[in-house]
Formats: structure tokens, sequence, C-alpha cells
């Protein structure tokens, strides 16, 4: 079969195009024929050997996929043809994948493979981290950072769909309109971005807050929380992390929480399934959805690895493995 593989850790240009084997799946594990593969940070990092996951050399890249089932094991639930996501950790990038049983996911008639290559590491993240470590309540209002990438636009999506006003902070006014599109209720640029919330909220200031930059925002992420609040650190794609002085949490009892998905899921199996079928509903009506921003044949995966590399990514890019 084709495949993207990984050789040496000199970036996205390094990667490519091979013909190899196809995989051989093991006892707990469902063999799909990958139609798209959704491209994600994590991604891009393992090009450069600075994941924390990181794979002998060479292996082929690619975290998540969307196909059809061609074998499974007895008691699995998974028959062959069955339409399914899945999140792989690498290999999704050929044209078929030995992925996990726990970490396959039906997929709805509904969803389109493309749709459904970009919802397992997003929305997982996203459910994560506005209801189990956000604690996202009735009535409460969600800051996202970051919110015309991946993870932002998936965190709109689902404090929407728990009824959430959400407040999207972005750069550009390019990006305020994807951050609309997904459902936010207001946009703001980064630039003043402490003041235009609690103008927007009458200086109540919101609940949660999602936080996948980090960087030099962070002091005043916490000035913009209201009493009780929690800013949820998701990542650092800023490049800087910031430090808190804990004083600050004692003025309005708020919180600075981690969210460090793939370490709890990892350590909870059976977790993502549940997380899935928790989301099903909301997958299937299209409430839950990223956009798609690009489009790229196998041939062309170091392009679409690099559109991350350049931030350029407003949505979803995928990868169609058989063309």
């Amino acid at each position: 079969m084709r495949a993207v593989q990984v050789s040496k850790l000199e970036g996205p240009e390094a990667l490519e195009v091979v013909e190899i084997d196809e995989p051989v799946a093991g006892p707990d594990q469902v063999l799909i024929d990958v139609e798209s593969a959704g491209v994600v940070f994590p991604d891009l990092l393992q090009t450069r050997g600075e994941y924390q996951m990181k794979p002998e050399l060479p292996f082929v890249l690619g975290s998540e996929v969307a196909g059809t089932v061609r074998t499974a094991p007895d008691g699995s639930g998974f028959a062959p043809g069955d339409r399914v996501a899945a999140l792989c950790v690498v290999g999704g990038f050929g044209e078929t994948v030995a992925a996990p049983v726990d970490q396959t996911f039906p997929l709805p008639d509904a969803v389109s493979f493309d749709v459904g290559a970009g919802l397992p590491m997003n929305y997982l993240t996203a459910e994560f981290v506005v209801a189990t470590r956000g604690r996202l309540a009735d009535g409460e209002t969600v800051l996202v950072h970051g919110a015309a990438g991946g993870v932002g636009i998936a965190c709109i999506q689902f404090a929407k769909a728990r009824g959430a006003t959400v407040v999207a902070v972005v750069s550009t006014e390019g990006k305020a309109e994807v951050a609309r599109a997904a459902g936010a209720d207001h946009a703001v640029l980064v630039d003043g971005f402490k003041d235009a919330v609690l103008e927007l909220t009458g200086k109540r200031g919101v609940d949660v807050i999602v936080d996948p930059v980090g960087g030099d925002r962070f002091t005043d992420s916490l000035r913009s929380l209201a009493r009780g609040g929690r800013l949820v650190v998701v990542g650092f794609t800023g490049g800087d992390i910031p430090t808190v002085k804990v004083n600050r949490l004692l003025l309005r009892n708020t919180e600075v929480v981690g969210a460090g998905w793939g370490e709890w899921a990892w350590n909870n199996p059976g977790y993502m399934r549940r997380q899935w079928d928790e989301l099903t509903g909301d997958i299937a009506a299209g409430r839950l959805a990223p956009p798609i921003s690009g489009v790229y044949p196998l041939a062309e995966a170091a392009a679409a690895v690099g559109e991350l590399a350049e931030r350029r990514v407003t949505g979803k890019v995928v990868i169609h493995t058989r063309e």
C-alpha cells in the first residue's frame, strides 16, 4: 500500500510517500480501509521529533482517520463494511491502518469521511476540556482562545451544543468570521481582549476560559474570569509557557486547571468510547462538525502538514489516502 513515512526528523518537508506492506491487525485491533485522514498538531511535532511519543524510525505518520472496517475481532461490536472514525496515533496516512478497538468509533451515516476524520482528537479534547475539566454549568459563558484553530472550533461548537454563551478571541478579522461561523456569539481581537470581554459581560467576566495558546495573554485571561471562574490550560501553541502568581487566584476565588486529555484518556481504558457515545447525537445532527479548510491527496501530505507549520489553518485539513 501507499503511505506517508517519517524516516528523518526534519519536519514536514522530509515526508516521503512510499510503498510498504499493509499492517496486520492484532487481536484487539480493527483493520480499517482509510478514506480520509485528519491532520493534527501532534503530526507536525512528530515530523520534528518534538512530540512526547517518539515512534522508532521509520514510521507512518497520521493520528486520526475515517473509513470502513475490513476486519474486526469477535465481540468488538464492529463488522466488515462498518463506517468508522478512529484515533490510531500513528499509521493514519496510509491506505489501510490497524486501530485499537477502544479507539475506533461508529460514524453516523449522515457524516462524511472528511468530517469524521476531523472528529476524534479535537472533539474528544473539547468534551474533556469544557465539560470535565472546565465543569461547564447551565447558563455559563465560555471564552475560547485560538478560536479559529481545530481545538478552538471544537470547543466553540461543544460549548454551544451545551447551551453556553461563547466569546472567541482571535488575531484577525478573518479568523473572527471563522469563529462566528462555528457558532461563537461574540468575537474579539486578542489586542485588548480583556477590556472587550469585561464590557461584553457587564464587568462580570467569564466562567470558563479555554487556553491552548499560553504566552503573554495569560495574566489578562485571569483578569477576565468571573468569581469562581476556571482557566483551563490546554497547550502552548504561542510558544511561551506562562507562570501565575497564585495570590491572583484568591482575589475572586478562581482556578487554573490543567487539561491533558491524552494523559487522562490513555490511563482510563474505555474512556474515549464513552466520550464518543456522549457526543454521537450532536455529531449525527451536525452540531459537532469541523469545517474543512483544505483537502490534499496522499502525494501532497507534506504540504498538508506544512499548513499547520505555517499557522495558516482555519478549520480542518484532511488527506484523501486513495487519490
